[in-house]
């Protein structure tokens, strides 16, 4: 197995380093300036660079430059060993923008996407209703076209970022004849706007980035629809493509487990330093064991990415790998920490965190939820037994559709 770049990738890798070097951190008097303000000038000059937004044509914004993953990947690594500023993260940027490229209008390519990434406005997901989770396509939140707009109606939950978004991206049922699936469209709706009613949703974690949203009445106009109507599950595959690869990135599983470490250093069992525990050091080498296996996982569908071949279930088996390395990493920081453990989710701990900014208490609390976003992990288990195995239908499923 080779897993080097090749001759030509790591020259390319010595042409990002020397663009570094010259350009982050900011020198002279631009070295004074506001983290945002510095932040916004480098990816200016890192986009007329070609190293950020490549996917993207000039006119949206980006680089415009051609598909090549592995010129992407050495991108991320080397940034990421700089502390260089990445694309802005955001729901809109790594779920809308990619979707819209795939499926959207010329206009709504135009209107959106260059504010998007530049984070003049901000998106929202609206999938997930109260009796629709893991069996979205079940979603009952309805649009009717009358006239030039779409009048929506019905609620959503679990809906990030909602009280400060723009603008949310919307399954809605259209098609109220067809089948649950065949019935869907997605929608673009202006969240400033009357009849919506947005309600924080306060986590156990004392935060509220979660909301229900209601729509009474809501209007968005009828050429605010991506793809065709009733074609809004397809649309939304491609949406949720870009979810789980964004959270099945094996570098944030490699930099919870640096973390983890630390804390193991800092922390004492008996008496002396935790990482000296044999229990504790065979349980960090169980997780770093799979971390292993989630980074060589990574690199596969790396390959696969880079060949031009579909990569079929190991993306949802990474968006796996991640939320059960995750949650074990958070356990076994929650039980270093011991009964440290019973204070707020807010409080720091020892001085360490995460590298996410968040303390060990809220790490653990969120690695219990990160297990149902971009979709449960007992259904991601089914579906890649069923599709990527061949493996029979999970009998209780056969007993239902019966």
């Amino acid at each position: 197995m080779d897993l080097s770049y090749g001759s030509e990738m790591e020259g390319f890798r010595e042409e990002v380093l020397a663009f570094l070097e010259e350009n982050w951190p900011l020198k002279g008097d631009e070295a004074d300036l506001p983290f945002d303000r510095a932040t916004s000038l480098f990816r200016e000059r890192a986009i007329a660079g070609g190293y950020l937004y490549r996917n993207i044509p000039k006119q949206y914004g980006g680089s415009e430059r051609e598909p090549d993953v592995l010129r992407a990947q050495i991108i991320r690594e080397e940034f990421g060993k700089k502390w260089a500023p990445l694309e802005a993260r955001g729901i809109g940027t790594m779920m809308l923008v990619p979707t819209l490229l795939e499926r959207g209008e010329e206009w709504q390519k135009e209107k959106f996407v260059r504010p998007t990434i530049t984070g003049e406005c901000t998106w929202c997901q609206g999938y997930s209703e109260p009796g629709s989770g893991s069996d979205l396509a079940s979603l009952k939140t309805r649009g009717e076209l009358v006239g030039d707009d779409w009048v929506i109606n019905g609620q959503k939950i679990w809906t990030s970022g909602a009280h400060v978004a723009d603008y949310m991206f919307c399954l809605v049922r259209t098609e109220p004849g067809e089948s649950k699936h065949a019935g869907i469209s997605y929608l673009l709706i202006d969240m400033k706007q009357p009849g919506i009613e947005v309600r924080p949703l306060k986590m156990m974690t004392g935060s509220a980035d979660f909301n229900e949203v209601f729509f009474n009445d809501v209007h968005t106009p009828k050429d605010w629809i991506v793809g065709k109507r009733g074609e809004g599950w397809l649309v939304s595959r491609t949406t949720l493509k870009h979810e789980r690869n964004s959270i099945g990135a094996a570098a944030q599983t490699r930099a919870a487990l640096g973390g983890l470490v630390k804390l193991a250093k800092a922390t004492e069992v008996n008496g002396r330093p935790a990482l000296e525990d044999a229990s504790i050091r065979q349980r960090l080498a169980e997780i770093e064991g799979y971390v292993k296996a989630h980074q060589y996982s990574g690199y596969r569908q790396l390959t696969k990415d880079g060949k031009g071949e579909e990569a079929g279930i190991i993306t949802m088996m990474m968006k796996l790998y991640s939320t059960e390395i995750g949650h074990k990493t958070a356990k076994l920081s929650m039980d270093l920490i011991d009964d440290q453990g019973l204070l707020s989710a807010g409080a720091t701990h020892l001085g360490l965190q995460p590298k996410s900014g968040q303390g060990w208490i809220g790490q653990y609390m969120y690695s219990l939820g990160i297990a149902v976003a971009g979709g449960t992990a007992n259904i991601q288990r089914n579906v890649i037994g069923e599709r990527g195995l061949g493996l029979p239908r999970d009998a209780a499923a056969n007993r239902s559709s019966s």
